[in-house]
């Protein structure tokens, strides 16, 4: 059985919280992009996306966040990661999604730069 994901979804001041649970891949993409869409259509200015939890990532992930960050521009939301595993950073480094995505170390990290 494949390692569905979740978004489980917080509000934490002006930021909706979305922490991703499970694999970010090519079977599970088109689910976590429907679970992060809904994120962004709760959210009021900001989604910090959590992937603490991430168990597996192939290239189908920086695809989903990257989609992520087209629909929260066009919902005028501001999208950015936190506490990004490793091997997933590596991921967006390789394939230079890390230049566009924000990414912060932590979830506080997140929300205090945007609550500046």
């Amino acid at each position: 059985m494949e390692d569905l994901p979740s978004v489980e979804r917080t509000v934490s001041g002006l930021c909706l919280v979305a922490k991703v649970r499970g694999a970010m891949d090519y079977v599970t993409q088109l689910e976590l992009r429907g679970q992060l869409t809904q994120a962004i259509d709760r959210a009021e200015r900001a989604v910090v996306v959590e992937l603490t939890d991430v168990s597996f990532c192939d290239s189908a992930g920086p695809n989903v966040l990257l989609g992520a960050l087209r629909e929260a521009e066009k919902a005028a939301v501001v999208l950015v990661l936190a506490c990004v595993p490793v091997p997933l950073r590596q991921i967006l480094e390789m394939t230079g999604a890390d230049q566009v995505l924000r990414v912060f170390d932590t979830v506080a990290d997140a929300e205090a730069a945007l609550s500046s």
